[in-house]
């Protein structure tokens, strides 16, 4: 199979990329915001790589045409909370016109998978469900995720082709790109502080491993059992949600190293919803996907070969 994936240099994306390049031929679109190529020059030899911008439609279009991908993967967003706020002209133009560019010219037939987000659904305790629990998101990038999500059924009724709108939810695991929650911890404490500067620590969310994500993302793009102009969306999570606390206290055992916890008031959010699960029923039963990596294992893993950004070792080193 041909298979496109946007913002494959990316956190999921690499993940996903290295999971499919020796079955598959792989074309990564990715604009290198970050400016750092993170494949290394062996996988370079298995895929083809195009640094593009989807926000210019003309050169998405060209990738698009020359490569005939029989699916596509949309990765490809900008993530971080905090940066969508500062910046939500930005996040509009990447998260929403960039994806209507992708599927303005996606070829008939070909499989869509849009990464969404579980930021669109409206507050409330109990687990996400696909088509009952409400939408209402709670932030620029929540609007932006869902807004994306309209274009896609649009655009799949309109081109006639197959696809599935996978509300991802918090992924974690070695090679974070944005200075979520986890990266922040492991950053201070690799650096050598033993007082972690933190936000709230009370909101519980559904924690996924980069590993287990990029294997839902593979399940959905090669399941056949969706129709052209069929739109199935589906949560990308584990069903069950920790707090921050929870999450310092496994890690405790782990590093071995005794920390204390500051609350900085600079961190703390003013929209930041106490509880964000999924419920995994749907996409088990539709792809036979079910998470595989527990919680611990993920934190050994980023505790002993974090990958974390340059730019957040620098902060915490200074």
């Amino acid at each position: 199979m041909r298979i496109l994936v946007t913002g494959g240099n990316g956190y999921v994306g690499r993940v996903l990329c290295r999971q499919l390049i020796h079955t598959h031929q792989v074309c990564v679109l990715d604009n290198l915001r970050y400016g750092t190529m993170r494949f290394t020059a062996e996988e370079l030899t298995h895929l083809r790589f195009e640094q593009v911008d989807l926000r210019d439609r003309a050169a998405t279009a060209a990738v698009v045409y020359d490569f005939e991908p029989e699916i596509i993967i949309h990765l490809a967003a900008i993530h971080f909370i905090p940066e969508c706020e500062n910046d939500p002209a930005l996040a509009i133009a990447t998260n929403v016109l960039g994806t209507i560019h992708l599927l303005s010219v996606c070829p008939v037939e070909c499989r869509f998978v849009f990464a969404s987000s579980g930021a669109v659904y409206q507050p409330e305790e109990s687990p996400h469900v696909e088509d009952s629990s409400p939408l209402q998101p709670s932030d620029i990038y929540g609007h932006t995720k869902l807004q994306g999500e309209i274009y896609v059924r649009y655009f799949a009724a309109k081109r006639d082709f197959p696809a599935v709108v996978t509300r991802l939810f918090n992924v974690i695991g070695p090679g974070e790109t944005n200075p979520h929650i986890l990266p922040e911890i492991i950053a201070q404490l690799k650096t050598g502080h033993a007082t972690l500067h933190l936000g709230n620590l009370t909101p519980k969310r559904d924690y996924i491993d980069v590993s287990d994500a990029a294997a839902g993302f593979a399940k959905v793009a090669l399941c056949s059992n969706i129709h052209p102009g069929e739109v199935v969306t589906v949560n990308l999570g584990t069903q069950t949600a920790y707090s921050v606390t929870e999450l310092l206290a496994a890690l405790r055992p782990i590093t071995a190293v005794d920390f204390q916890v500051q609350t900085d008031n600079a961190r703390l959010r003013q929209s930041d919803r106490p509880v964000l699960i999924a419920d995994r029923t749907k996409i088990a039963r539709l792809f036979n996907w079910q998470p595989q990596v527990p919680l611990t294992a993920t934190l050994q893993a980023m505790w002993v070969n974090p990958d974390l950004p340059l730019s957040l070792i620098q902060k915490y080193s200074e």
